[in-house]
């Protein structure tokens, strides 16, 4: 089994998203002063090694997973340091590979949100917000009620776009 990327964009992708975990697990915030510099980065790395061409990739790889994460934060379900971080680390990834993470990324995310829900006694409660809240998003048509209140589970995303990073990594796009 191989890597689908080179070095110099693995090894970036998996320290950004390793130091921004560790921070999450411990103050639950990503720092700004790691994910702006990262962003810059990665598409310096990809215009200095692939011309234009190259930095236009890595911005859309920064753009398309930052996006895709955008309305969570809108909706409140997590916080812009999660966004910036996909952002950033898609910049290093390019595109189509930081597309491949933040889905894999979200689907680890699923995972622990389970795994905690489970631990803290809401799992029960947890599905059933989550059933609302899919009936409530398929069902909106011009002024509906405010999305239903879900459970308040929280965990450090950044743990699942780290997995999200590195398994991404051996999947082809």
């Amino acid at each position: 089994m191989s890597v689908n990327a080179p070095l110099w964009v693995v090894a970036p992708a998996i320290l950004v998203a390793a130091v921004a975990t560790g921070a999450d697990v411990r103050t639950r915030k990503i720092p700004n002063r790691l994910t702006g510099p990262a962003l810059l980065v990665g598409v310096a790395l990809h215009w200095a090694l692939g011309g234009l061409g190259g930095a236009g990739n890595a911005l859309l790889g920064a753009l398309i997973a930052g996006a895709l994460l955008l309305p969570g934060w809108l909706m409140g379900w997590m916080a812009a340091g999660d966004v910036k971080l996909v952002a950033a680390v898609g910049a290093f990834l390019g595109y189509p590979q930081s597309l491949m993470m933040v889905l894999l990324s979200l689907m680890a995310g699923g995972v622990l949100a389970l795994v905690e829900a489970v631990r803290r006694g809401v799992l029960v409660q947890s599905i059933r917000g989550a059933a609302l809240l899919g009936a409530w998003a398929m069902t909106r048509t011009g002024r509906t009620p405010p999305p239903p209140v879900t459970s308040g589970v929280r965990f450090p995303f950044a743990l699942a776009v780290l997995t999200g990073v590195i398994c991404s990594l051996w999947v082809s796009p």
